[in-house]
């Protein structure tokens, strides 16, 4: 008799139209493990110094890539046939898949290769890509294969004919970090190369029973205890979700990127209206300096300037904080927006980033997308929220 994995599984593979229900691995994230363990300092010098080699000269930047510090939740990929398994960040802030293959020796120590000489699905491009992140250049060629969402012992949504980067060379953070790739789950306008993604290339061969994927971050735990999520595709969660409050058009359909106007925490009020973008691989809010400090101060948080970020008092709840987003009124309580990163230390989950006027002012990351499932319609170019069940 089948069990349920195994009716599922071939459910997935021989459904013309599938949902699937993607279950996630929370861990913590590297940076507030750099900073428990006083080495956060040296790793925000190092950053500075790359950007600053790149900024001198324009010419090399191939594109200005997430930071991946910041993650917490990852997933398990197959690429190949047979299946070689992988776990990834799911990043709705790129749009590139991205795995280390086997001429990769410089920061792939201890991670899974992809062998593409062992896919009889692997088609080869010969063709060469780069990606520059915030530690590092990460590059190699450019492949053709089968991608399946979930891992070899889960069930999968199979992706046929999908690029991907294999990469020769990553950047640093790959040493200290679990991940072995990254997942892009944006536009194909954000693709490097232009090559089309492997979710809209599901949205495209008809995959899905419904062009969108619904993300569901469970509530961040103590120190020293895990954290559950799901990314649903293809439908609506209704086990993690309520209804949708509303939905929002993208203004600008690269990233998931929209408006929103009215950041305020107890005396602190912004009338702003901002471009904003959510971003599954940043577990804090990013925004414009001032409007930072303003809800740091409002929520009684201080400024670590070894750190750069804001320390909280662990109890602190200054209320929540809200914003306006397409008509409807919006809340990050404080259980969100305070991260406990040791016994006795909080961080107010909240870091200013400097955007010159250009791309979106804000990131929505964790803080936002606990307290609210997200709702990506690719196919109406819009997103929703629902208020998160737990």
């Amino acid at each position: 008799m089948m069990g349920l994995t195994s009716i599922l599984l071939l459910l997935v593979a021989t459904s013309t139209a599938a949902v699937l229900e993607h279950q996630l691995v929370w861990k913590e994230s590297q940076m507030i493990q750099l900073i428990r363990n006083g080495e956060y300092p040296a790793y925000l010098d190092f950053r500075d110094r790359m950007v600053s080699a790149r900024s001198s000269n324009l010419a090399t930047v191939v594109q200005s890539a997430t930071d991946y510090v910041y993650y917490e939740y990852m997933g398990n990929i197959t690429v190949g046939t047979p299946d070689q398994n992988f776990i990834v960040v799911l990043d709705t802030g790129s749009a590139n898949l991205l795995i280390p293959g086997t001429n990769c020796t410089t920061y792939c120590e201890k991670k899974r290769l992809f062998n593409e000489k062992e896919s009889n699905t692997y088609i080869a491009t010969n063709k060469p890509w780069q990606i520059k992140y915030a530690s590092g250049d990460a590059y190699g060629t450019l492949g053709i294969d089968t991608v399946k969402i979930g891992g070899s012992f889960e069930p999968q949504l199979a992706i046929p004919n999908s690029y991907l980067g294999v990469a020769d060379t990553v950047g640093s953070d790959f040493k200290w970090s679990p991940k072995e790739g990254i997942f892009g789950l944006a536009f194909t306008a954000l693709a490097v190369d232009n090559i089309t993604p492997p979710l809209i290339n599901a949205i495209n061969l008809g995959l899905l029973d419904q062009p969108i994927f619904t993300t569901w971050f469970g509530q961040r735990g103590a120190p020293g205890t895990s954290a559950s999520g799901a990314f649903t595709y293809g439908a609506l969660d209704k086990n993690h979700c309520g209804p949708v409050i509303g939905y929002v058009p993208l203004t600008n359909a690269r990233h998931y990127q929209f408006q929103a106007t009215g950041f305020s925490l107890g005396s602190y009020v912004s009338t702003t209206t901002y471009e904003v973008i959510t971003d599954t691989a940043t577990s804090f809010l990013c925004g414009p300096q001032a409007a930072i400090d303003g809800l740091a101060k409002a929520a009684g948080a201080t400024w670590d300037r070894t750190n750069q970020v804001f320390n909280i008092p662990c109890n602190a709840d200054a209320g929540p904080i809200k914003m306006k987003i397409g008509g409807f009124n919006y809340v990050i309580r404080a259980n969100n927006y305070i991260l406990q990163i040791d016994t006795n230390s909080c961080l107010f989950a909240a870091i200013p980033q400097s955007y010159a006027g250009f791309g979106p002012a804000w990131i929505l990351g964790g803080p936002f997308m606990r307290q609210y499932c997200n709702v990506h319609d690719i196919g109406q170019k819009r997103v929703g929220f629902a208020l998160s069940l737990q």
